[in-house]
């Protein structure tokens, strides 16, 4: 125990007097969310209604038409035990034409419709004069605290959130994170950012958390499960298989081969924090580069420009630490949430404060 004490110490030192746990290498961007890729926007609809919890979430890669001028885009699936529209188009042409709608597993189906109408309406000919296109759906189980088979999410509340995205975006219980649990504890959006010095560029992060097994849980590399466990009052369980959409941005001239090398590093920021991608868990996780354009389109100029594998290795490391942040961030910005059936997810933030009572 002492030795367990001896290393929890600092890390409820540094909640109770800094509000923050985790230790980073990079500096973050100026505001620590995937927003601070300039052009990104989030947005959110949530719908708080006793046995419904659950929303939407939209993640706008630019602000310039997408469809006309799509993104290089990878795709990493660690875990496919997952619903997701889109991604087959993503792996043969190594771009992305739509922005990326969050939701729960039922309604991926409204998710899918909503975002072709939103992009039909800034591009009327598409699927006449124009080819059709390939929204980007991803989702996660929240049937714990919401009940699923509502379906509650509609066709116009994704047009709506696709509308209304902003660079300043609320985190935690919100959006397509309101009813998702993560650790036994309340799950959620979370988001961080990386700053590369040698490279000038910055990757940013936004994760849709609702996986992990909570006596597997390290924090700081301290395992914590089995204490947090034993100071809570209410039973807390959760097998690792609720799954996690992650979701990456860089303005570094990257291939979407490249893209899809820094998206499998999510899965060394998953492991930081005890997760082993269980046999039911659906983990995806998604990178586009804000840099110009598809490889077909580039000029000359543009191309050359491309980093080398050998200058990957910095995006590489902030790939991972950046899932570890917004992991954490959902965790901790989310606020206690009681759902479908009475079922209660309590908030990370409370267990450190209890555990700082206890042991302080």
């Amino acid at each position: 125990m002492d030795y367990f004490y001896s290393r929890l110490e600092p890390l409820l030192r540094r909640w109770r007097d800094e509000k923050r746990i985790g230790f980073r290498h990079f500096s973050s961007g100026p505001n620590n969310r995937i927003s601070d890729v300039a052009g990104v926007t989030v947005g959110h609809s949530t719908l708080n209604n006793r046995d419904c919890q659950t929303g939407v979430t939209a993640i706008l890669p630019t602000q310039n038409n997408l469809y006309q001028q799509p993104l290089p885009c990878g795709v990493a699936v660690l875990n496919g035990f997952a619903k997701p529209i889109g991604l087959v188009q993503i792996e043969e042409l190594g771009v992305i034409e739509t922005p990326i709608v969050l939701t729960n597993t039922l309604c991926v189906g409204r998710g899918f419709s909503g975002a072709a109408q939103y992009m039909i309406e800034q591009n009327p000919e598409i699927g006449r004069a124009l080819p059709t296109v390939n929204p980007v759906v991803l989702e996660c189980n929240d049937g714990y605290l919401n009940d699923i088979q509502a379906m509650a999410v509609s066709e116009d509340l994704v047009v709506q959130t696709l509308k209304n995205t902003h660079a300043e975006f609320k985190r935690g219980s919100v959006g397509a994170g309101r009813g998702m649990s993560c650790f036994a504890m309340k799950g959620g959006i979370g988001t961080s950012s990386c700053y590369v010095p040698e490279l000038d560029a910055t990757l940013g992060v936004l994760v849709l958390a609702n996986f992990g097994a909570l006596p597997a849980l390290l924090l700081e590399g301290i395992a914590l499960g089995e204490e947090i466990e034993r100071a809570m009052r209410e039973p807390m369980s959760q097998e690792d298989k609720g799954s996690i959409i992650i979701i990456m941005a860089t303005d570094a001239p990257l291939s979407a081969r490249q893209l899809k090398r820094i998206a499998k590093r999510a899965g060394a920021g998953l492991g930081r924090l005890g997760s082993y991608w269980g046999h039911g868990s659906g983990d995806i996780a998604l990178a586009f580069s804000t840099a110009p354009q598809s490889a077909e389109e580039q000029s000359t100029e543009a191309k050359s420009a491309e980093l080398s594998d050998q200058q990957l290795d910095p995006l590489l490391h902030a790939a991972a630490e950046g899932t570890e942040q917004a992991v954490i961030d959902a965790l901790l910005q989310a606020t206690s949430v009681r759902g479908f059936g009475g079922n209660f997810r309590t908030s990370l933030s409370e267990v450190l404060d209890i555990l700082c009572r206890k042991y302080l």
